[in-house]
């Protein structure tokens, strides 16, 4: 009898202890192609505190980092139709599908990141996030993707003519292409987990991404030369399945919304605090960053990008309004 008795006394203790993880009647799944401890990461998962907290634990975010579900392309597709709940993703990938991303994902359409704010904090950032919609997503935040610049395992990049036949690595966005394409270089769409690899064989020449990407993926190992030409201020944004948000009630939507929203703030202290620590790192290991260049002629080179991909009047008005924005 005592040991029934002890066993008893266990199995509750283990049942207590069990208790939290049963709790959430919902458990979000969250998708990210950054690793453990990246800003967007941690800023998912502020947000997943607040859901919890704000529902009693009714409501629960379970994030899976460092593609653990998928690059970027195939976590959009099974977003679409609720294998994954929400997804953290670049702008890039949803050109094809949703036109007015195209807008902020051109070259040089925000004069630096405080401009980058104030439109996508706004009424055209909120009309952006409305276009998800249409195409089984909800738009939920913006978060930050920093500022693009080219790396290379060949030379110092201080001119379009430098680009010219190097092979570089771009997303799978057509408008990535064509950027590539007007400086002179071979565009070389890729996931973004086969870069390293592909510099290191020669595969590629190089890349193009912000600071903190450039450190940890590893990138800076096998190319050492960093051009701050600052092409693209690329937001990336947080969106959530249709399916999966319709199975929510009014006020748990209500909810994710604004948990979604409060996270934003923190990402951009986390993500300032990153993008100095990985300079220093990038610089320490002995890169070479090339920081004065006239961007002029990088500018002036996407006009065609520009005729080629802004075709619509919805389209051409978001342009003019984004650069009017001071």
């Amino acid at each position: 009898m005592k040991h029934l008795t002890t066993l008893s006394a266990a199995l509750l203790a283990g049942a207590a202890l069990a208790t939290p993880a049963f709790a959430c009647e919902i458990t979000l799944k969250s998708s990210d192609t950054h690793p453990d401890g990246y800003p967007t990461v941690e800023a998912v998962k502020h947000m997943g505190k607040l859901v919890e907290e704000r529902s009693a634990g009714r409501l629960c975010v379970e994030i899976f980092h460092s593609a653990q579900l998928g690059e970027e392309k195939d976590t959009i597709e099974q977003t679409k139709f609720g294998v994954i709940d929400m997804n953290r993703v670049s702008m890039g990938p949803f050109n094809n599908l949703v036109e007015e991303t195209k807008v902020v994902s051109l070259p040089y359409i925000f004069r630096s990141v405080d401009h980058m704010h104030r439109v996508m904090d706004g009424p055209i950032g909120d009309e952006i996030l409305a276009a998800f919609a249409p195409h089984g997503y909800v738009g939920l935040a913006y978060y930050d993707g920093g500022s693009r610049s080219f790396y290379n395992s060949q030379k110092p990049i201080r001119s379009m003519a430098d680009l010219a036949g190097m092979k570089v690595r771009v997303m799978q966005s057509d408008i990535f292409v064509d950027m590539m394409t007007a400086m002179g270089a071979s565009a070389t769409p890729l996931p973004y987990g086969e870069v390293y690899s592909s510099i290191q064989t020669g595969v590629i020449d190089g890349a193009e991404n912000n600071w903190p990407s450039f450190e940890s993926s590893g990138h800076f190992e096998v190319a050492k030369y960093y051009t701050l030409d600052e092409h693209l201020i690329v937001p990336e944004v947080l969106v959530m399945s249709q399916i999966s948000w319709d199975k929510l009630t009014p006020e748990d939507q209500a909810l994710v919304r604004q948990a979604a929203k409060e996270s934003v703030p923190v990402m951009r202290d986390l993500w300032t605090a990153r993008e100095k620590a990985s300079e220093e790192k990038v610089r320490a290991a002995g890169a070479e960053v090339i920081a004065e260049i006239d961007k002029t002629p990088f500018i002036e080179a996407m006009v065609p990008v520009y005729e080629k991909h802004v075709t619509s009047d919805k389209l051409k008005d978001l342009v003019t309004r984004i650069q009017a924005t001071e």
